[in-house]
Parts: C-alpha cells; structure tokens; sequence
C-alpha cells in the first residue's frame, strides 16, 4: 500500500510564522508587485506596422530568435513542478510560496511570445525547424530529464542538478543573452515598442528565477559542501550546448549584418561566457557565507 502524505503541525499556526524577512520571502513579495502584467494588454499596433516593413530576411530573424523563446518557455513551464514538489515535500514553506509565483510567470512567459507569433507575426507555419542540434540537446533532453528525476529523488545533489540547468544554464546564460540580443536590435532600429515592453517585463520575473536558483544552489552547498564539486561539472558540461545554441542560430540566419538588423549572435558569444562566469562567482561566493547571511543577502543576487 503506498504511503500517504500527512501533516502533525503547520508552520504559520506555530510559533515561526512566515518569515518575511528572508530571500525567498522577499523575491514573493516583489512577484506580488512586479510580476502582474498581462500579456493581453499590451499594444502590438506599431509592431504590426513594423513587422509590415521588414524584409523577409529580417523577418526570419525575429522568428528564428522568437521561436528559441517560445519552445524555451514552454518547456520551463512544463519541467518546472517537479521542483516545486520537491521543495514543498521538505518543508521549505516560503520557498514554495516564492515558486507559486515562478511557475505562473514562465506560463505568462509563453502566452507572450505565442501572442507575438499570432497577432504582429501571424504565424502559422511551424517552428521546430529552427531548433539546432543543440538546442534540443538542452531543451528537448536535459532539461526535461533532470526536472523529473526529482519525482523519484529529492536528493540535494539531485535539485542542484536540475537547478544548475534550469536557473544557472537555461534562465542565467541563455535567456540572458537573448534579451541582450532582442534589446540591441529593437533599440538600434527603433522598431517593435509592444515587444520590447513585453521582453522588459519578461526579464524582470526572471531576474527573481535565477536569485531563486543561486539562493537554492547556494544553500544546498551550504548544508554539503561536496556538492561544489558536482556544480563545476555540471556548468561544464552544459556550457558547450549553450555556446553551440548562439552559434548554430547564427549560422542558420540570412547573409549580411543588413538583413539581420545589423545583429551577429557570435558577437554574444563573450556576453554568453560572462553571464556564464558571473552565475559560478556568485554561488561560490556563498561558500563564505553562512546560512544566516544567505537568508538575510540584501542583493537579490541576479
């Protein structure tokens, strides 16, 4: 007979209460204010005008961007839960809380890149096509396989996997980059003022997804130490898909900076490396630190 779950006390009718004052609490706190927009309200009518006017060269390059996106936060959406089940079944109330918010955003994430596609785009095709061999590597395999494995095993080692991949990887390095990319084109052409709004917004929430993933890392390497070791391998390990991804978009837009907005994704490349070496400095700083500092850090550390 399988085991059910039962409660023997709650923690908010305790002595405890929720503890407003610590990181996840807080990141809970600024979603409640900054992560309420609605995809629905933003105006697309000069991005529709804008879209017009494109090329067709520029034109694929929206969509070959827009689309690594879409699939990207699709698939958060979808692979994030088994994490919060794990946090939630080890007690770590405000945590959870902090991940109620999260999983809500990616969702948003994805109505606002599809509304994209359908109503400046009008999109109808499909888009599979401009996922490379190493986007799929990460979003289609690893991403998914180290997200479920915390349904059978809730391990430390186990949610820094999935977290290094998720927040460090995914959000911290790839999505990072992107916006560098989508912002440096919209700016320099001063097109699209719907879908740059909409990308702010977008990064914003995601700046609380990754504090979350280095709060997380940070204390889980907090409590075992040898885990270090695994997060070096694991960065690793996934840095050349990461890499592989700028490179193989690249290599699949049109000829010539001019019919690319001017946009090169190799010139992300170095950006790509320093959101990568920013996110390692940043949980090895908390090596240093003890748990006290680490709920209480006053930089959300994005």
């Amino acid at each position: 007979m399988a085991n059910l779950m039962q409660h023997s006390t709650f923690q908010t009718t305790g002595s405890v209460g929720l503890r407003h004052d610590t990181l996840p609490m807080r990141l809970y706190h600024k979603a409640k204010k900054l992560g309420t927009w609605d995809p629905r309200s933003l105006d697309f009518t000069q991005d529709v005008l804008d879209w017009q006017r494109c090329s067709p060269e520029e034109q694929e390059t929206l969509l070959t961007l827009t689309s690594l996106f879409q699939a990207g936060e699709e698939s958060v959406t979808l692979d994030l839960l088994p994490l919060i089940t794990a946090v939630a079944q080890q007690g770590q109330l405000e945590e959870e809380m902090f991940l109620t918010t999260f999983l809500f955003e990616e969702a948003k994430h994805t109505e606002f890149f599809r509304r994209f596609l359908d109503d400046v785009a009008g999109v109808k095709k499909d888009l599979h096509m401009y996922h490379s061999a190493s986007y799929r590597k990460i979003f289609y395999e690893e991403l998914p396989q180290t997200m479920s494995a915390l349904l059978t095993d809730t391990s430390p080692a186990a949610q820094v996997r999935a977290s290094v991949t998720y927040n460090m990887i995914v959000e911290g390095v790839l999505a990072e980059t992107g916006y560098q990319a989508y912002f440096d084109m919209l700016e320099r052409n001063q097109i699209m003022p719907g879908l740059k709004q909409g990308l702010t917004y977008v990064k914003r929430d995601e700046s609380r997804h990754i504090a979350y993933g280095i709060f997380l890392i940070s204390r889980l390497v907090l409590q075992q130490p040898d885990l270090w070791d695994m997060i070096e391998v694991r960065m690793n390990e996934l840095l050349p898909y990461a890499l592989g991804v700028i490179q193989e978009a690249d290599s699949s837009l049109p000829a010539g900076e001019e019919n690319r907005f001017g946009l090169r994704l190799t010139d992300y490349v170095g950006f790509a490396m320093d959101q990568f070496n920013k996110r390692m400095n940043k949980i090895a700083k908390a090596r240093q630190q003890t748990f006290d500092q680490l709920f209480h850090e006053q930089d959300d550390l994005s």
